[in-house]
């Protein structure tokens, strides 16, 4: 018979693709992980990993237990709910991963609201780029993501997940005061092809985001200088070093220093943000006030 708790560990290994990184992301040692990994493959009596230097990919008999191992593990998140539910849970610990801005924007009132409305739950935030916050709720390091639409991330008919649609904002164009668009009251996105970039690094999100956007403007996004705070990617453009996009939400708060922001014509660039938790897990009594919270803090910033 199959261990349940090792079909957790083959995810793990789909998603992270080495034994090292599976192990981390699971707190465990990589021999532990391989010894777990063997012992699936001898209960399935199948093998179910190919391994090519440090790497690690399913094969087709692992491709086909990794759809039933999503099956089992949503149905236990579900079992688990209905349980907690059962026992009347309403008081507890939730851990939610999100990003800076989501925190700021959404995670913070929704803390509020849930002290007022559901005192017992306590939240516990992980600050997590909108790319790892994912990651942490499949490896069980995390209850609820606040999590962004990227390029590679999960689809949203992704078995493994329940997703609630939170809010949509624009990025807008911030410029030097002295560019010859800031006056201009919005700003063609093509017209920026020639100038320094600035931005966050590849893998970040909003990274994504601009670069998909640039190119559906015409031209490829090359970066001169990379942050991932968007504080400093504002500073820099205010001394002249180039041209950003910024989500809107990320711009409130911040002091333009010699710089302006313009909302962005042509193609547009959009950061989608949605909570999730496991599939099977939305019905659970401490994470559905969360995910109630949290849509009720998002209401009136989509600007899209």
């Amino acid at each position: 018979m199959i261990d349940p708790r090792r079909l957790r560990i083959l995810r793990a290994a789909a998603d992270h693709r080495t034994v090292t990184a599976t192990a981390a992301a699971l707190y465990l040692t990589p021999s532990a992980v391989s010894q777990q990994l063997a012992a699936l493959e001898q209960e399935s009596g199948h093998t179910l990993l190919t391994r090519s230097g440090k790497g690690v990919r399913l094969t087709a008999a692992g491709e086909i237990l990794l759809t039933h191992a999503n099956a089992v593990l949503n149905q236990l998140e579900q079992a688990e709910s209905e349980l907690a539910a059962y026992a009347g849970g309403t008081a507890g610990e939730v851990t939610v991963a999100a990003f800076a801005t989501g925190i700021a924007e959404v995670l913070a009132p929704a803390i509020a609201r849930l002290r007022t409305d559901h005192p017992g739950i306590r939240l516990r935030v992980r600050d997590a780029e909108g790319d790892e916050a994912l990651p942490m709720l499949l490896d069980g390091e995390a209850d609820v993501a606040l999590a962004v639409e990227y390029r590679g991330a999960p689809r949203e008919d992704d078995q493994r997940l329940s997703r609630v649609a939170l809010y949509a904002e624009p990025f807008d164009a911030v410029l030097p005061a002295s560019h010859p668009l800031a006056q201009h009251p919005d700003v063609p996105l093509a017209a920026l092809a020639d100038d320094e970039w600035i931005g966050p690094y590849p893998g970040n999100p909003c990274h994504e985001v601009m670069l998909l956007a640039c190119e559906h403007a015409g031209f490829p996004l090359a970066l001169t200088h990379s942050s991932d705070d968007f504080r400093a990617v504002a500073a820099l453009v205010g001394a002249g070093a180039g041209v950003a996009l910024v989500p809107r939400s990320a711009l409130r708060g911040i002091e333009l220093k010699g710089a302006v922001s313009r909302p962005v014509t042509g193609p547009a660039a959009t950061r989608r943000v949605f909570a999730a938790v496991r599939r099977g897990a939305e019905a659970h009594p401490l994470f559905r006030p969360v995910l109630e919270a949290l849509a009720g803090a998002a209401d009136g910033l989509s600007t899209c």
